[in-house]
């Protein structure tokens, strides 16, 4: 008999636990359906277009005996083996919620503990199962007094043919945004958010001259990066996107790829590679220990190191004709695929 697992999230729309989850799903041989907290966007729409039940049970509070009664009646009524919860909200409110329903397997991903809530307890509680998206979260998790033997990690990964350069689709994302036929554009991507560094982006953009800057994705420093580019005197070359509902198009408009975030798991960075763009990076733990042509890493407490390093991707950019590079990846590690197998396993396990 077929295993029925529920996921319950609760990421904003666009947020990267959404994409996760979709090709998550995608990739599963279990039967899924989905449990939403926060309003779904265009990731969680796309999953209901594919045939995945998404039940929208909108909740904005950590602790909602509403929603937990709701999320019970559905979990008892699909008769589900495994509630599998993502993020904060979700998992507070999901183990309660299986715990009513008599459904005894939790499985919970953690992709960022930078929230100051550990909910160690939860993941004390019952046979939950919490799987980290890298090896930084898990080494937390076990300081945080998680029992080792209910700690598993299992990469973010992406699907590459998701990300396939496309010169035509690179030509109608740049005249719609009026990008100047010839101009080399430097690009960023991800929420826009102090810890992401694009600051450091923006200043170092006006010390390469004939270059814009793409700047995709919202948050709240958005207002604070845009008076930025003004002070600095580069607004007329800093253009401000917004949220995409998937990152493919604006990657194609691009001609270099800079992510200058410390605190980044880097996933953006392979989705960039895979796209055939040169990528400098401050951060990325797939990278960790191999090399990939193309990805060079910005050399730490160096404010030269970007700007520099800028300006030589420009000039081999101009010497290639604009010609792009083969797309590039950090191995089957961050294989969607892979990252489903080893997740579909582990619920087989947990359920033996």
């Amino acid at each position: 008999m077929a295993v029925r697992v529920l996921h319950v999230i609760s990421a904003p729309a666009g947020d990267g636990a959404e994409h996760q989850l979709r090709l998550l799903i995608r990739h599963l041989p279990q039967q899924c359906e989905v449990a939403t907290l926060s309003p779904p966007g265009p990731v969680l729409s796309a999953l209901r277009e594919d045939g995945t039940a998404v039940h929208e049970l909108l909740s904005n509070r950590d602790l909602d005996p509403g929603t937990i009664g709701r999320l019970r009646r559905l979990a008892r009524r699909g008769g589900f083996d495994v509630v599998h919860t993502h993020l904060f909200r979700a998992g507070l409110q999901g183990r309660f919620a299986a715990w009513l329903a008599g459904v005894a397997l939790v499985v919970a991903t953690e992709y960022h503990l930078d929230d100051g809530r550990p909910n160690v307890l939860a993941h004390r509680a019952g046979k939950r199962v919490t799987i980290a998206v890298s090896t930084m979260i898990a080494d937390r998790l076990r300081r945080w007094g998680v029992p080792g033997d209910r700690l598993t990690t299992i990469p973010k990964a992406l699907d590459v043919r998701e990300f396939r350069f496309d010169p035509k689709l690179r030509a109608a994302v740049r005249e719609r945004l009026r990008i100047p036929p010839g101009t080399p554009v430097i690009g960023g991507l991800g929420q826009l958010e102090p810890r992401k560094r694009f600051d450091v982006l923006i200043r170092a953009v006006g010390e390469v001259p004939g270059a814009m800057l793409l700047l995709v994705g919202d948050g709240p420093a958005r207002h604070a990066l845009e008076r930025l580019a003004a002070i600095e005197g580069v607004s007329d070359r800093v253009l401000f996107a917004g949220p995409v509902p998937h990152a493919r198009e604006m990657l194609c408009a691009m001609d270099v790829f800079a992510s200058p975030g410390r605190d980044t798991y880097g996933l953006v960075v392979l989705e960039a590679l895979a796209t055939g763009l040169p990528v400098l990076y401050a951060a990325c733990e797939p990278l960790q220990g191999i090399r990939v042509d193309g990805a060079r890493r910005l050399t730490p407490h160096d404010p030269e190191s970007l700007p520099r390093a800028l300006r030589a991707e420009v000039i081999c950019w101009a010497e290639r004709a604009g010609e792009r590079l083969e797309a590039r990846s950090a191995g089957d590690r961050y294989d969607a695929g892979r990252m489903a197998a080893e997740v579909g396993d582990l619920y087989e396990r947990v359920r033996a």
